[in-house]
């Protein structure tokens, strides 16, 4: 059996594989990784493997944007220290999880499930339940974010928002509208509360709302210059590891 596991922290990863190959000699293990991105080049580059241990927050995101992004066949555990809905939400789909921290015994649980189940694995039911499952990750996704002016909290609209920009160490927001705001968070805490597909991590500096984008432009050794409908501090850079990301995030 060929298993395939993304975990953020490598400790969980090397303790998950010992534990695997200690219940089953015969696994192999074909990859692991600890991001989104690095998720993504390996899906695209191998053939589907016959089971998948995947963690749900990630050092670049959670882990749904990698299945949003590319078709699995293959069938889901995941590794999560998730609150119970989500993990009903799992176990109604037909895909089993492993509660951190994992043991010999919650492994072989799920590896006992997938046998089970194998049979009746379809493609087309397992992305169903994937989406099922980041539909319900989406409820989580904020709608609104709260800035304070002076002696006021100010509710803004997500929608409305054209970037966010960490300028030094603070985050600012400027709207569709043109109006500025600060932030009290940091631009990665910012980035995980944003619906991944409204929202883009431009580099380090700039996320961006899709609807505020007019236009994007070749640039030095395969990069791209990205201009919105508002004006920006600073240019707007799409690095080259990045480029083909953005412009797919572009086109869904």
């Amino acid at each position: 059996m060929n298993i395939f596991i993304i975990e953020d922290e490598a400790k969980a990863a090397k303790e998950l594989e010992r534990i695997l190959i200690s219940i089953d000699s015969a696994i192999e293990i074909v990859g692991i990784v600890d991001t989104v991105d690095a998720s993504i080049d390996f899906l695209r580059q191998h053939t589907d493997p016959d089971l998948i241990f995947s963690d749900i927050q990630l050092a670049d995101g959670i882990c749904f944007e990698i299945f949003n992004r590319v078709k699995v066949k293959s069938p889901i555990v995941f590794c999560t220290a998730f609150d119970e809905y989500l993990m009903d939400a799992f176990d109604t789909n037909a895909i089993s999880y492993v509660l951190k921290p994992i043991n010999v015994k919650k492994v072989a649980a799920a590896l006992n499930k997938f046998k089970e189940m194998k049979s009746v694995f379809q493609p087309e039911q397992n992305h169903s339940n994937l989406q099922r499952v980041a539909n319900e990750l989406k409820l989580a996704h904020k709608n609104t974010l709260l800035v304070t002016q002076g002696d006021k909290i100010v509710p803004i609209p997500v929608k409305t928002i054209a970037f966010l920009y960490l300028d030094k160490t603070i985050v600012k927001i400027t709207t569709t509208g043109h109006e500025h705001y600060f932030f009290a968070s940091s631009l990665d805490e910012v980035e995980r509360i944003l619906d991944p597909s409204l929202f883009y991590r431009a580099n380090r500096q700039f996320i961006i709302n899709k609807k505020a984008v007019v236009n994007a432009e070749h640039y030095l050794s395969r990069r791209f210059t990205v201009k919105l409908a508002v004006a920006t501090p600073e240019t707007i850079v799409i690095s080259k590891a990045k480029a083909a990301e953005f412009l797919q995030w572009m086109e869904q």
